[in-house]
């Protein structure tokens, strides 16, 4: 880790970070959090019969649509060319987790593409059942793994 923030020019101001000597290599990084909810809520989805219609589809959709617009919401994150995005959910006892991967081949990472698809997907899961139960809790959104770039590999512990 540097000790000084790569975001902040030398008087101090933001800047977005010149990437443009860095070499472009594989880069990979997965994300996930998780919501919980009443059992009428996640049994709704579970059975398909959720008032706004197939939950599960509609927030992995949203999570891919926002990991490709994540420079369009995260001020000085670089657009990049995503080579793969996949939103995955798992089934728990009081709700869903997910899953983002986010790969492209780069000079600079993809953790907050990674992040903004899992991100995304929850609120999804949210807007879509909030008829059902509006205290559901999002929760643990956060990196699990990335790969490639100079800093190497790193998983969550």
């Amino acid at each position: 880790m540097t000790s000084k923030p790569t975001h902040l020019d030398d008087s101090g101001a933001a800047h977005m970070v010149d990437v443009g000597a860095k070499p472009a290599t594989r880069r990979r990084a997965v994300a996930g959090g998780r919501i919980a909810m009443s059992a009428e809520a996640l049994a709704a989805i579970r059975s398909g019969n959720a008032p706004k219609g197939d939950v599960l589809s509609t927030a992995r959709i949203a999570g891919i649509m926002a990991a490709k617009r994540t420079s369009d919401l995260i001020p000085l994150c670089h657009p990049l060319a995503l080579t793969k995005v996949s939103v995955e959910f798992d089934w728990e006892e009081t709700g869903v987790s997910v899953r983002a991967t986010a790969e492209t081949t780069g000079p600079t990472g993809v953790e907050m593409e990674a992040l903004t698809a899992a991100s995304v997907a929850l609120l999804t899961l949210y807007d879509m059942a909030k008829a059902l139960d509006r205290a559901m809790i999002l929760s643990d959104i956060r990196l699990l793994e990335k790969s490639g770039g100079r800093s190497g590999d790193w998983r969550a512990a």
